[in-house]
């Protein structure tokens, strides 16, 4: 090793095939990070930055080109949502969630609904949710021949400064059957309340929209055609969760990235040697030379299955109406092991950091923290032990997991 530190950044040891959007992509980088460990302490919307999402271009990377094929492919997508996690894991996620709802809009709504949605996307919208299958305050009331949504959801990622909202709720005539809505966020009922404060990612806009007897007109409803039941669901549709699954896999992945990169160089450059310890030259030594390299393979390990289950789900994609169950649960189990082998090298990797780091590479100012904080959070979106559980179930019994919310 060379006596003389080089940045991890001129080494390009994490390298990103970001295609077209390369400048774009890491413009927006250099402008979320300028801020980004002041405003993980402060908390709240990031207004300014979400303009200059919008600025970027790429809210609009799923759109139809002139073709009607989509602008980008999900392995170039879910690499810029990991380049971006590495310098701002909130914003990152605002921006995966947004192509989780237009691709919403594209698996279940019908050709006018898409017409319409598209050219909004296109104009600028910003999407938010309000999808959390567990929490079933929010009710789909039908008064007459008219529908009104009143109750209440928590953890609406991306709610907070949207233009529009993906929902999803039981229909009440339609016993056990869930409806995806699409409505425009600023209307009379619908409040967005500022109440997330959760430990990581502080900037994702995650808390409660509380519905007042919001109005829902039957165009709003994603694959109803007027006057007829919804469209005919395949394995295809389910397809939705899988995506919200390995979206969190990518989250994880930069966040692993971010603090390997800024371990790296606070050791380089800020660390010094212990001398009780035998250390004299830092770089040379040979206890962090192999922590390092620890965690390089557990980070390249988890990073390799992750793009692997990324051509995956394209290849699945591709398939359209074609894809067989058994296809899609395949898909699924793929997932959960990338999302298992992302969580566990990312929480190893950044509390471990500070072994190696020091104690002053806690300071506040540095920011080291924020990278095990939002994987800590983010990783209980669901329970890990059902991967687990259906990665078992299959080598035991062949048995793939059925669609769900989370799987």
């Amino acid at each position: 090793m060379s006596d003389k530190y080089v940045p991890v950044g001129e080494r390009h040891v994490f390298d990103h095939d970001l295609g077209p959007w390369h400048d774009a992509v890491e413009a927006l980088a250099a402008i979320l990070g300028e801020t980004a460990i002041a405003r993980d302490k402060a908390g709240g919307t990031a207004l300014a930055e979400r303009g200059a999402i919008r600025d970027s271009g790429l809210l609009t990377l799923r759109l139809p080109d002139a073709a009607g094929a989509p602008r980008e492919a999900w392995p170039r997508i879910l690499r810029i949502v990991r380049r971006l996690a590495a310098v701002d894991s909130s914003l990152a996620h605002l921006l995966a969630f947004q192509h989780l709802q237009v691709e919403t809009l594209t698996l279940f709504g019908t050709p006018a609904q898409q017409q319409q949605f598209y050219a909004l996307t296109q104009q600028g919208w910003f999407w938010g949710n309000a999808t959390n299958d567990r929490d079933i305050r929010l009710n789909l009331i039908q008064d007459g021949g008219r529908y009104y949504l009143d109750g209440e959801r928590m953890f609406c990622s991306g709610s907070a400064d949207s233009d529009g909202l993906i929902i999803n709720v039981a229909h009440p005539a339609l016993p056990g059957a869930r409806v995806f809505i699409a409505l425009a966020t600023r209307q009379p009922g619908i409040e967005v309340a500022n109440d997330w404060d959760a430990i990581g990612q502080r900037q994702t806009d995650s808390g409660t929209v509380r519905f007042h007897k919001v109005l829902v007109e039957e165009q709003a409803f994603l694959g109803w055609i007027p006057g007829q039941q919804p469209l005919q669901r395949s394995p295809r549709h389910s397809l939705r969760a899988c995506l919200a699954q390995l979206i969190l896999a990518e989250i994880y992945l930069g966040n692993t990235e971010g603090a390997l990169a800024h371990a790296l160089d606070y050791v380089g450059t800020r660390r010094r040697p212990w001398p009780l310890l035998g250390e004299t030259d830092l770089l040379n030594d040979s206890v962090l030379q192999l922590r390092f390299g620890q965690y390089w393979t557990q980070y390249r390990g988890a990073r390799a299955l992750t793009d692997q289950a990324a051509i995956a789900l394209q290849a699945a994609w591709d398939k359209g109406d074609a894809l067989t169950a058994r296809e899609r649960g395949q898909l699924a189990l793929l997932i959960a092991e990338a999302r298992l082998a992302a969580v566990e090298a990312g929480l190893t990797i950044t509390s471990g950091i500070f072994d190696q780091a020091g104690a002053s590479a806690t300071l506040s100012a540095f920011g080291l923290d924020r990278f095990w904080r939002n994987i800590r959070v983010h990783s209980l979106h669901d329970p890990l032990d059902s991967k687990r559980q259906a990665l078992g179930a299959w080598l035991l019994k062949d048995e793939i997991p059925a669609p769900s919310g989370y799987s």
